[in-house]
């Protein structure tokens, strides 16, 4: 018999998944999950009808080669950094199943990984498929900055491996330098392994850039730097990634890899290569972000909702703690029913229950989906 925490890590429904179903159930704005809701680029959507003419078998394992080359490129002109497409960069069936192998190329039974929390849900239940104990690193709740001196604390002989994620969803932070320094050194000294979730790179506001573990040879040495083309490219829908590792992890990355998907949809990479090919498609993407994030601040100004700070992703907390003393899912449950707009509960992507009143709502959304929702937000 399996294992039941193997089959049955999470015994509830995301939340993503209830607050979809319940929005879908009263016909509200849905500003819960990450999805766009406007039509991707004509020259994009035209790539994948001429791919779809000739790119319908098996890809190879690792990508496409001509895809791969201008990947490397790309991470070249925006992280000066040289990766050789051959042996250190991977094609993945998104984000998410990148994440996973990472997971399991690294992790054994026993072995402790850290977690900064509030994360994204699929990051611990990996782990715990490998056999792994999930660390909890809480973020400091007033501004979701690293308590370096907690995850000290939380360093045993035991940890292997580190994930973090910046920008930062679902709080819409952002490391600093000084934060990847302090990893580095941490990483470096207790020989562990990262996997750095970057798939809002081009989505960052932060005056000083986006800090990426590209930029820090050691940490880099070190990590799986996750990549995603769903969130640079509005395709969310065609589940498309990539992983860059020194040669040594890649290989332990493509040994999961390989049993997990084995390739990943050939018609997407060719359409990707077209389209990539045509030139730089990753710029003015945080432009085109910032615009709609000042739009529904803006909106959002005159009602009694708080917004945090943005500083990446298309993310942003509504702090709700002068209209309501209910529990953040209460009062997002309620937000949906009567008022006819979703949103994600904070606490969800914590594993302790908080008492913050903050939900999460995401602005990668047409002008006018987004006016309808702060008109609907500034009655409340």
């Amino acid at each position: 018999l399996l294992k039941p925490s193997i089959i049955n890590t999470n015994k509830e429904t995301t939340i993503f998944s209830v607050m979809s179903a319940l929005a879908a159930e009263n016909n509200a704005v849905n500003l819960s999950q990450g999805f766009p809701d406007f039509p991707i680029d004509t020259a994009l959507a035209d790539a994948l009808r001429k791919a779809v003419d000739t790119h319908n078998q098996y890809a190879p394992m690792p990508g496409y080669p001509r895809l791969r080359a201008l990947i490397a490129d790309q991470v070249k002109t925006t992280y000066q950094r040289d990766v050789n497409p051959e042996s250190e960069l991977t094609l993945t069936a998104g984000a998410t199943q990148a994440i996973y192998t990472a997971v399991m190329a690294t992790v054994s039974n026993g072995d402790e990984v850290i977690i900064f929390t509030p994360a994204y849900d699929c990051y611990e239940p990996p782990v715990i498929h490998a056999g792994g104990v999930v660390r909890h690193c809480p973020l400091n709740p007033e501004d979701f900055s690293v308590n370096w001196d907690l995850f000290r604390l939380l360093l045993s002989d035991r940890t292997r491996l580190v994930i973090f994620n910046t920008p930062h969803n679902p709080t819409g932070t952002t490391w600093s330098s000084s934060d990847m320094k302090t990893l580095e050194e941490l990483v470096v000294q207790h020989n562990l392994y990262v996997i750095s979730d970057e798939v809002y790179e081009y989505i960052c506001f932060d005056p000083a850039g986006h800090q990426s573990a590209h930029h820090y040879p050691a940490l880099r040495e070190r990590s799986f730097i996750i990549s995603s083309f769903g969130k640079t490219f509005h395709i969310t829908g065609w589940k498309t990634g990539y992983c860059v590792a020194p040669e040594p992890m890649t290989q332990a990355f493509r040994n999961v890899h390989q049993y997990l998907v084995f390739s990943v949809n050939s018609v997407a990479q060719r359409a990707l290569e077209l389209y990539m090919e045509q030139g730089d498609r990753a710029s003015g993407l945080a432009d085109y972000y910032r615009t709609k994030r000042d739009r529904m601040a803006q909106h959002l100004s005159n009602s009694r909702f708080t917004l945090l700070d943005c500083m990446g992703t298309y993310f942003m907390l509504l702090d709700y703690s002068e209209i309501s003393d209910e529990s953040d899912i209460d009062f997002a449950k309620r937000l949906t029913v009567e008022h006819k707009i979703a949103t994600i509960p904070i606490s969800v992507f914590s594993p302790k229950e908080t008492t913050e009143k903050r939900v999460r709502l995401c602005f990668a959304k047409q002008d006018s989906t987004l006016d309808k929702a702060a008109e609907i937000l500034c009655k409340i």
